[in-house]
């Protein structure tokens, strides 16, 4: 089974680092936070363009606004916060002065999902990808690591209309490098098989592919997609999969209700009826700890996508 090393930089400082690199070639381009540039990587910025990082202080939906007044003379504006003051706290001003007048305005949610660790429950945010997916016309996406994330910042540095990324508190693991490729709007096939569809997103990408290794030596072969864009959801290539294969698991380090699994299950329902399996965060409230034993306490470990995929094959 493949092992995947821990990354020396988070999701968070390459998202201010890319950034960074957008607003020297564009000046248009604005980066703004509720107390949390330097969490979200941008200190190095707002030393060499201090006037152009905004900090409105501990009042996130106040930025909403901000962002949204910028956004409508002309700026392109990153932002940001933790995940659950993006994703709720903020929401309306997010979803009424930003999405609604299709503005460019990308938010970023830090400590997403299972990420904040110890943080606890209040910081946690197993919700964010459900939430922020139901707002009209917002992309939403969770990339894996450092190389990933840049990779998605640059590509909404050319994207109209808001968008949402969730990003991590510590650090992820390596699993692709600085030739991965990001779209809107579109899946990455990282492996072929003809048995079993694996659809991951973020942090937990690479257990897919290690759960890939541990099917294929059961004889077993499985197709890894990479849908960090959960929206638009790359619905051709899903669809595509799924009949390939015949049977389909989502996994991920969110709730299964409304996200990615949601976005694939309510495609496949009404297009392409496949047995299916979500393996993510069941209906409950997550507790304090390491993040990886997190992961495997619920129910997101290697054996939990392993037993996934073998369950589904067997309603083939």
């Amino acid at each position: 089974m493949r092992q995947f090393e821990l990354e020396k930089k988070t999701t968070r400082d390459a998202f201010g680092a890319a950034v960074f690199e957008l607003a020297k070639e564009d000046p248009k381009i604005l980066a703004i936070g509720a107390d949390t540039t330097g969490n979200l990587g941008m200190k190095d910025m707002a030393k060499e363009m201090p006037d152009r990082v905004i900090n409105i202080g501990i009042a996130e939906q106040n930025m909403m606004c901000v962002a949204s007044g910028l956004a409508a003379t002309g700026y392109r504006v990153f932002g940001g916060s933790f995940a659950p003051f993006i994703s709720m706290r903020s929401l309306e001003q997010f979803r009424t002065f930003c999405a609604y007048p299709h503005l460019n305005v990308v938010m970023a949610g830090g400590m997403g999902g299972l990420s904040a660790a110890n943080e606890g429950v209040t910081h946690q945010c197993p919700e964010d990808l459900s939430i922020m997916r139901t707002i009209a016309g917002n992309v939403v996406v969770y990339p894996a690591d450092t190389a990933s994330t840049r990779a998605v910042v640059k590509a909404l540095g050319k994207h109209e209309g808001p968008a949402y990324i969730r990003l991590g508190k510590f650090s992820f693991r390596k699993v692709f490098d600085e030739n991965y490729k990001f779209e809107v709007g579109k899946a990455n096939i990282l492996e072929e098989g003809k048995d079993v569809a694996i659809l991951a997103c973020g942090a937990v990408i690479y257990r897919a592919l290690q759960a890939a290794d541990v099917l294929r030596e059961q004889g077993i072969q499985a197709t890894v997609v990479d849908c960090s864009c959960i929206k638009p959801l790359d619905e051709e290539t899903v669809l595509a999969v799924a009949e390939k294969t015949g049977c389909v698991v989502t996994v991920e380090d969110s709730t299964i209700i409304g996200a990615l699994g949601g976005a694939v299950a309510e495609l496949l329902g009404e297009n392409l009826p496949t047995p299916m399996k979500r393996v993510g965060i069941k209906d409950c409230f997550t507790e304090s700890g390491d993040l990886d034993l997190l992961m495997d306490k619920y129910g997101i470990g290697v054996q939990d996508i392993v037993d996934g995929a073998k369950a589904v094959m067997a309603k083939k």
